[in-house]
């Protein structure tokens, strides 16, 4: 018994061992990459100055063209990202202000993103290998119900949410694979091949949303001009009503949800087009930047 008692010991010492310097090693190779994705691009990073930083969902990623701004001599980076919520365009702009960027124009994509003051498992993942070397990070996740195995379990993120930042994703980090979501400035054009044009979102209701708040909160604070969009939907969605609850919710949203209908330019209902989104993007610069 006395033997085996022994054994368990070493083993469990063992594998806790093996956590933590796996969890060290795989956090040592994030630290030192910033090109794979636009949170590492930021996290990496220090002291960028720009014109406009666009923030939000797919709905930024894919609907605003930085091209078309730096033609106008602004100069802009879409870190939109793609399935993101409210929960991570806030931290992104904590983690930008505190590597001391200079921003003088915040767009935020708030329109469906608004319906859910959640974190997006699959994007709030890529900030989980930072967490124990930012104070911001480990702040803005303590609310979350499973905070404490994140924080306090070595190696335990890496294993749950392997599929993101687990062996495959590190290795490709370790190995400077390239990917595309850091060209055209950030901007993911859609082609015309069609997905799902028909949308349903009467069940979606917006929240007085505390990311969004918290947002506002920071731009002012540190004079950034905020201009917070909802952007273009296909004619066959459903609940279009739910922009208006936006908009009675939140009167300074600007909402552009009308302005690109024909399906010709959508790329699926909720996600226009290269053309649809140079349409809109020429609307917003028009309606915002025209004396630049």
């Amino acid at each position: 018994m006395k033997q085996f008692l022994l054994f368990t010991i070493k083993t469990i010492f063992i594998i806790l061992l093996l956590a933590v310097l796996l969890d060290y090693g795989y956090t040592s190779i994030y630290l030192k990459s910033n090109s794979r994705n636009k949170i590492e691009y930021v996290y990496n990073s220090k002291n960028r100055n720009y014109d406009v930083v666009i923030l939000g969902s797919s709905r930024a990623n894919n609907h605003f063209v930085s091209e078309m701004f730096k033609k106008k001599g602004l100069k802009t980076f879409n870190y939109g990202i793609s399935g993101g919520h409210l929960f991570e365009a806030d931290l992104m702009l904590k983690l930008m202000l505190e590597r001391n960027y200079k921003i003088k124009t915040v767009i935020l994509e708030t329109d469906l993103n608004l319906s859910n003051d959640k974190r997006s498992e699959t994007v709030a993942a890529k900030f989980l290998p930072y967490i124990h070397d930012s104070e911001i990070i480990k702040r803005h996740f303590e609310n979350e119900a499973d905070f404490n195995e994140l924080y306090y379990l070595p190696f335990y993120r890496y294993i749950n949410f392997d599929a993101l930042i687990g062996f495959r994703e590190m290795y490709k980090t370790l190995s400077q694979q390239p990917t595309s979501l850091l060209d055209k400035g950030g901007y993911y054009a859609l082609g015309n091949k069609k997905g799902n044009m028909k949308n349903d979102i009467r069940n979606l209701k917006p929240l007085r949303n505390k990311y969004y708040e918290a947002i506002k909160r920071l731009c002012k604070a540190n004079k950034i001009n905020c201009i917070a969009v909802m952007t273009p939907m296909c004619e066959n969605t459903k609940g279009m009503n739910y922009f208006d609850k936006v908009k009675k919710n939140y009167p300074e949203i600007h909402n552009y949800e009308n302005v690109v209908t024909e399906d010709k330019y959508f790329s699926s209902c909720g996600h226009m087009n290269d053309a649809g989104a140079r349409l809109f993007t020429a609307r917003i610069i028009n309606d915002f930047f025209k004396t630049k």
